[in-house]
């Protein structure tokens, strides 16, 4: 059973586990299992997918039930309105705050025909540095980042990372596989650790303020009460 987060008569979000993709994609055939195939059983209703969220990262996910709730909530988004906000633990002491603006360019994995704009404010939370060896360094450090993306390109805070080299530890694709390697075998870590924390916007019908919170997964909150950052967690978002 999917855990749902919010339902009302026009609505409902999930927290999507790691590993779930939103849904059937060309790339994907193989998998069995997607978040609208499994909600729409669950709930015995038609859904429309609002935005994504990556196989990997966990969190907020939300979901229409009709076309007509559908189509402002799609337009709130391509005009920036939600509120997101995400969790992540990235390689090295990243800025106290800051803004990266970075278009995600053409490649094979995204299908575009030119360069889009991408825009991600982030601010660090906490951080840590494990007396274990990384590399080339004796010891590795980490941080605890809340990020706010403006934009939604696809993989837009994986990318935005790894170009300022501070790298989402667990993401196979965009990562320091070195980091990855110690956080399996060192940490028994295992997953992607980003998660969509909360979602907050204007519902289109009753005009009031929706705000959605979803609670870490259970990796991701044994890592940070690891590092003693339980207490940043309340800050960033509840």
């Amino acid at each position: 059973m999917l855990e749902i987060l919010y339902e009302d008569a026009h609505y409902v979000a999930i927290n999507k586990p790691n590993g779930l993709l939103v849904h059937r994609t060309r790339m994907a055939e193989e998998k069995n299992e997607f978040a609208l195939q499994l909600l729409r059983d669950q709930l015995g209703l038609r859904l429309h997918p609002l935005h994504r969220l990556d196989r990997g990262t966990s969190g907020v996910l939300l979901f229409a039930k009709s076309p007509e709730a559908a189509a402002p909530i799609v337009k709130a988004f391509q005009e920036r309105q939600p509120d997101k906000t995400y969790l992540a633990i990235v390689r090295g002491y990243a800025p106290e705050a800051g803004t990266i603006d970075w278009p995600i360019r053409p490649d094979r994995d995204n299908n575009l025909k030119e360069a889009q704009e991408a825009v991600t404010h982030f601010e660090r939370l906490g951080t840590v540095e494990l007396q274990i060896p990384v590399g080339r360094y004796e010891t590795a450090r980490y941080s605890l980042v809340k990020i706010k993306p403006e934009t939604g390109r696809m993989h837009q805070i994986r990318r935005h990372f790894g170009h300022i080299r501070h790298y989402i530890i667990g993401d196979k694709k965009h990562g320091d596989w070195r980091h990855n390697l110690m956080f399996l075998e060192e940490l028994n870590s295992d997953t992607l650790l980003l998660h969509a924390a909360a979602l907050t916007f204007i519902h289109p019908f009753s005009r009031e303020k929706v705000e959605i919170k979803a609670a870490l997964p259970a990796n991701m909150r044994r890592l940070c009460e690891q590092f003693s950052w339980a207490p940043f967690l309340k800050q960033a978002i509840w």
